[in-house]
């Protein structure tokens, strides 16, 4: 399977709103996602395209030395098939480019699948954001280090 990282863009955001709708519990909006693409002078968004179609997205946040992934989802039909750590390499060749020292992101704490992704990726598990979510879940704080920047 031939995975393609790119640029998010407007015409990619039905296929990504559709994932984020089967992926995600408290779910950007077309508006959240159009304030990423349009004035949000910090993102960077990605997505990964199989066939021409969008299977996975990534939004980011590059500021100074440090980034954020705030967003990471594969359509679950190509779960475990290298999509998302597609995206993280791109992202980690980003960070590397712009001397970014470090990414950090939070996790549900129940999410144990995106939990043992992120760990494999190599970060680390910082602390635990009591009631971090709207709907009270705690979140994992995480972080990792990019190496030779």
């Amino acid at each position: 399977m031939n995975i393609e990282i790119e640029d998010m863009k407007l015409e990619h955001l039905d296929e990504v709103l559709a994932i984020e709708n089967l992926c995600f519990i408290a779910k950007y909006s077309k508006e959240d996602f159009l304030y990423e693409l349009n004035d949000n002078e910090y993102a960077m968004n990605y997505v990964a395209k199989v066939d021409g179609h969008v299977v996975g997205f990534a939004l980011c946040y590059f500021t100074f030395d440090s980034a954020t992934i705030a967003q990471i989802a594969t359509h679950p039909n190509y779960q475990k098939m290298g999509v998302g750590t597609a995206l993280m390499n791109d992202i980690f060749d980003d960070c590397y480019a712009k001397k970014i020292q470090t990414i950090t992101l939070e996790v549900r704490e129940n999410n144990k699948k995106a939990f043992d992704f992120y760990i494999k990726n190599g970060f680390k598990e910082v602390l635990i954001k009591e009631a971090y979510y709207s709907n009270g879940d705690n979140a994992i704080y995480m972080i990792k280090r990019i190496e030779g920047v």
